[in-house]
């Protein structure tokens, strides 16, 4: 089984470019490549798989245990000749001021080879020095190769030396060109356009990347995991569950579907921005994050869906929101009418609001859990509600920084945290559960 990480020192240093310019030049040379995003994110997955046309989802330490990590990997694997993991922030960055879910806990955890990419930007041998810091940190770093980003070939040759020098093997490199720059705005794969100009300019990257693909699956070569299923009781019995899935809300962990319909529930999908009613017969509403502020005008004046998910909540059809979901059920989102479920209004906070892991204890009983459980959360938004809710205490593991959030009712839960169903699985089952009882 082939698998590595690719990792860097820090944001920005063109993880994903690299990441992406490698899938390229595998699939050019014949392979069939999958690929994971360590962490939380949903924005890399989607690139992964509208962009580079590869299978992807996530693994992260903070909602998933080493089984089940090994397990999705594994589950990767299986229709891929290799498996390309992303790393998220600095290789050694977690939750908190630690390295607990960092992409090298993932590395650790699935005994992964490691890739570190390091920006040649306005330095030259000092990334030796970068490098040999990077594996000394932990004795079990597990760096293996080098890719260097944004450098020439001279310099590249150089650092080449250096990396043999201390016993990394050097794989290639990505000359200095301001067309190979990816904005970070692009990261939000809004429009069929926009992903259209994302694959040509990845095919121009990876036309002009020098890396050594040979030396690569020679280093990817790692043991068979051994990892064992989670079971996935039939509590769904057929029930049909509509997801809402467009360019508005894109937010949803491919892994959560599955289990989904793992568990016997019939996923039908629908579009809050086009459609005009919720597909027929379901009995269980999910609204996902994503993007809903750039649609605002498009999904006022959708009255019709407005009004069929307003009647479906509001009649006790078990619904969940997360995110971008739970700002269209206010009663408007910066000052543009919604869905009116929730009489509160959401606006624009103009900055990253109560991110990151958090854990959630129930205060009372809900749709999820009891009172007094407790799930593993994320929340990552800009944009904020009169009434973020209070079904929850949400608190951030180290700091012990602590608020409240999510509203909820009997079949309701609405707040600006996400779940992983893999890291949650008995809140999973509650929600499905819910989903097959409720008469249509």
């Amino acid at each position: 089984m082939k698998r590595l990480l690719i990792t860097a020192p820090a944001s920005g240093a063109g993880k994903t470019t690299v990441v992406c310019a490698v899938l390229s030049l595998l699939k050019k040379h014949g392979f069939c490549p999958a690929a994971l995003k360590c962490g939380p994110d949903y924005i890399d997955p989607m690139f992964h798989s509208e962009v580079s046309s590869v299978d992807s989802r996530n693994l992260d330490g903070f909602f998933m245990d080493d089984n089940i990590m090994n397990y999705l990997l594994h589950e990767s694997s299986i229709s891929s000749d290799i498996c390309i993991i992303e790393g998220a922030m600095g290789y050694y960055d977690g939750a908190g001021f630690t390295d607990e879910a960092s992409a090298y806990s993932c590395a650790r955890t699935t005994n992964t080879a490691v890739v570190l990419v390091l920006d040649g930007s306005g330095v030259g041998i000092s990334l030796a020095a970068v490098l040999k810091g990077f594996m000394d940190f932990r004795q079990d770093s597990n760096i293996k190769g080098v890719i260097f980003n944004r450098t020439s070939p001279h310099v590249y040759a150089k650092l080449a030396e250096e990396c043999r020098r201390l016993g990394v093997v050097p794989l290639g490199y990505i000359p200095r060109d301001e067309r190979f720059v990816i904005k970070s705005r692009h990261l939000g794969l809004v429009t069929a356009a926009e992903i259209g100009s994302l694959r040509s300019q990845l095919e121009l990257i990876a036309e002009n990347a020098v890396i050594d693909i040979e030396a690569l699956m020679k280093l990817a070569e790692a043991p068979k995991i051994i990892a064992s299923a989670p079971p996935f009781p039939n509590l769904g019995h057929g029930a049909r569950i509509a997801v809402a899935r467009d360019r508005a809300f894109c937010f949803y962990y491919r892994d959560n579907l599955e289990y989904l319909k793992k568990c016997g529930l019939e996923l039908c999908f629908f579009s809050p921005l086009s459609d005009k009613a919720l597909p027929e017969g379901v009995s269980g509403l999910l609204l996902g994050g994503g993007y809903p502020e750039l649609y605002l005008e498009e999904l006022s004046q959708n009255k019709p869906m407005l009004e069929s998910i307003r009647r479906a909540v509001l009649s006790g059809m078990p619904t969940v929101a997360e995110c971008g979901g739970f700002l269209y059920l206010h009663r408007s989102i910066d000052g543009v009418p919604m869905a009116d479920v929730l009489p509160s209004k959401s606006f624009n906070a103009g900055r990253l609001t109560r991110f990151g892991y958090v854990t959630l204890t129930a205060r009372c009983d809900n749709l999820y859990t009891k009172k007094g459980g407790i799930l593993k959360a994320h929340e990552f938004h800009y944009w904020d509600s009169e009434e973020p809710g209070d079904t929850f205490t949400a608190q951030k593991p180290h700091s012990g920084r602590s608020w409240n959030t999510v509203v909820s009712g009997k079949n309701f839960l609405a707040g600006f945290s996400h779940l992983h169903y893999w890291g949650n699985f008995e809140a999973a089952n509650s929600f499905i559960r819910r989903i097959s009882q409720w008469k249509v």
